[in-house]
């Protein structure tokens, strides 16, 4: 993916995340999709929320997609990478995202009940770790594209709350 500009870049990285969220749809997991991509701008791992699906607490979209990509470049550092998530990080995902070593963190809605990357807490940029990603937020990535993250999470927990 050779896009001209950051922004354009954040958001076409957003909009891959969207379409693992997507992915969900068949499953009680909760939506968030979640991609990384190399310097050059090709997925080198993709993620969704498997919890359900697995049993395991941690498979976390990020996670997931963060565990893809160490196994294709061999090596946990993702060094020059992006990550694309469709909801801002919890704790453990924050956390995962700076022992990673991952350089630019792009999210398209917040969490203000869990988000670690400004809403409730700030993993990603306490000064007292030794790496701190770039962070995009939703309010710097096409409306349209935080809207829908926002917008698949809402419609997964009103169809729960009325079954």
């Amino acid at each position: 993916m050779t896009l001209s500009t950051p922004r354009a870049r954040h958001d076409a990285a957003l909009r891959l995340a969207l379409e693992q969220a997507r992915l969900t749809s068949a499953s009680k997991d909760v939506p968030v999709g979640a991609v990384v991509l190399d310097q050059g701008g090709r997925v080198i791992g993709t993620g969704r929320n498997e919890r359900e699906a697995t049993g395991d607490p941690t498979a976390h979209a990020e996670v997931v997609a963060l565990r893809e990509a160490a196994r294709t470049v061999g090596e946990w550092r993702l060094t020059g990478c992006t990550l694309a998530v469709t909801l801002e990080p919890c704790t453990m995902c924050a956390g995962a995202v700076v022992l990673s070593r991952v350089e630019c963190l792009v999210y398209g809605a917040r969490d203000d009940k869990a988000g670690a990357v400004g809403s409730l807490w700030d993993v990603v940029r306490d000064r007292r770790l030794n790496h701190r990603p770039e962070v995009v937020p939703p309010d710097l990535v096409d409306a349209g594209l935080s809207a829908e993250c926002a917008r698949l999470l809402t419609e997964f927990f009103a169809h729960r709350r009325f079954r």
